[in-house]
């Protein structure tokens, strides 16, 4: 998953995706405690994609918050 990619959706899309991330990060972690897990990079990938996909959204936090600050002065 890509940055670039991240940036162009929405804040709501960015939380639903957050979400599958937390939900896949959770199947794989119940996989690994049961011996199932076969891929074992997927775990750090996903880790990975999900700090991603925050980081995203606390950058156009802080970017609406920024403009609202310009738009009262």
């Amino acid at each position: 998953m890509k940055a670039a990619d991240l940036r162009e959706k929405t804040p709501d899309q960015l939380r639903d995706q957050l979400a599958s991330l937390k939900k896949e990060a959770f199947n794989l972690r119940f996989q690994k405690a049961t011996g199932q897990l076969e891929n074992t990079s997927r775990m750090q990938a996903v880790r990975r994609d999900a700090a991603r996909v925050k980081t995203i959204l606390n950058q156009k936090a802080a970017a609406a918050a920024g403009a609202d600050q310009k738009a009262e002065a």
